[in-house]
């Protein structure tokens, strides 16, 4: 009976007057908080269909490997996870889920986005209703920045392309050409790639743009042959773009051309490499997180997984591990509180809030709200009969942006 009455006035209880009913009536019932407070409802906004659908199975399994490792409770409460889907970049669908959830299903946090445009649609639900979210990947810089209930647990495109340009200039590659997927996370990730390559003592030998549901790279990559760079860089989005592009580069023999394929780590996806093969081996990347990074909290965090993920899903890629990462900090949060959850008391706990992840340690910066975490150079490698991102380098500590 409490916890219904509870639940159904959710809203007033945030108020003064009743946070001292509340303190009074609690000790009165002689029972432990947990007892009397409705679950915890996360609200998920992701693509569960249109150009990623495994995207959207990756990531369930990853917050029920989360839950397997903490007795199925987030801060010692249950937890009712409700799920829309966002269709792939539609921000209208995003912005209408969200809504949703927040005003029908009176949700208590938010998360999603793998696209910029979603995250931006969700993020102005979430400042309006005072709902804290946490975005999943959508990595534009600055997205977050008047959005004041609005965390990043992915990477932005400076922590994931600034430290693979200064890598590939410390390591011998003096051109390159970019490729972009052709919206605002691609033309970003293609300037912050030219500034770092060319501080680095680099040269830029043409830029070239695609279409983001592009599925043929025939044309592009012949231009990249036609400039004869050492390497050219890919900002491709995940999934059949990432896909055809390798296809087109295995076909125009770019190796044998002499020019080397760095990526951003979306491009060479994990869950985009069984359909990609032999085409990405020896690409270099550089991403938050991968299966094979070597960690006791990593090995226990695959184990639950594999117990879990639908079949012909075998690893987790670093979206999916954001996700885990959602749940802990949503776990500090709950535990923190232990009664109803207030939004500004949640950001409170959250801003400096130091995590030990699957990806390694990872704090919450208190200004921005965004993660400051290392970021790895990876090389796509076959062990056995699966295709890896291999760690052959680490960037410490990376903020998300050039301060």
């Amino acid at each position: 009976m409490h916890g219904k009455s509870l639940r159904m006035n959710r809203r007033w209880s945030k108020s003064p007057w009743c946070a001292l009913a509340l303190a009074l009536l609690v000790p009165a019932l002689a029972r432990p908080a947990s007892a009397d407070n409705p679950p915890v409802k996360i609200g998920i906004v992701y693509s569960y269909t249109g150009s990623s659908p495994a995207a959207g199975q990756a990531l369930d399994a990853s917050i029920a490997a989360w839950l397997a490792l903490h007795g199925n409770l987030v801060g010692g409460r249950k937890v009712e996870l409700i799920k829309r889907d966002d269709t792939g970049p539609a921000p209208d669908v995003a912005r209408r889920m969200a809504q949703e959830l927040v005003v029908e299903d009176h949700v208590d946090f938010l998360m999603g986005s793998i696209f910029t445009p979603d995250a931006i649609a969700i993020k102005a639900v979430s400042t309006a209703a005072k709902v804290p979210y946490f975005i999943i990947n959508a990595a534009t810089n600055g997205i977050i920045a008047d959005a004041p209930y609005t965390l990043r647990f992915g990477a932005t495109i400076y922590q994931n392309t600034s430290p693979l340009a200064m890598w590939a200039a410390r390591n011998g590659i003096k051109s390159v050409y970019t490729i972009v997927s052709d919206y605002a996370p691609g033309i970003e990730s293609a300037k912050v790639f030219a500034t770092a390559f060319t501080g680095g003592g680099g040269t830029m030998a043409g830029e070239v743009r695609a279409p983001v549901t592009a599925t043929d790279f025939t044309a592009y990559v012949q231009r990249i042959k036609d400039a004869k760079p050492q390497a050219n860089y890919a900002f491709v989005i995940a999934g059949p773009p990432a896909i055809a592009y390798f296809k087109a580069g295995r076909d125009a023999n770019l190796d044998a051309a002499g020019i080397r394929t760095i990526t951003n780590g979306a491009t060479v996806d994990e869950l985009d490499l069984p359909a990609v093969g032999e085409a990405a081996l020896g690409v270099i990347s550089c991403a938050q997180y991968q299966p094979s990074h070597k960690s006791a909290i990593n090995d226990a965090y695959l184990k639950a997984y594999a117990k879990v993920a639908p079949s012909g899903l075998p690893v987790p890629d670093f979206m999916a591990e954001a996700g885990y990462d959602v749940m802990s900090a949503i776990d500090r949060v709950v535990a923190a509180q232990k009664g109803p959850l207030d939004p500004d008391t949640a950001m409170a706990t959250l801003k400096g809030l130091k995590l030990e992840s699957p990806r390694g340690p990872i704090a919450i910066d208190p200004q921005s709200r965004e993660l400051v975490q290392s970021m790895y150079i990876r090389r796509v490698e076959k062990r056995g009969e699966q295709y890896v991102n291999a760690e052959i380098d680490t960037f410490p500590n990376v903020p998300s942006d050039a301060r």
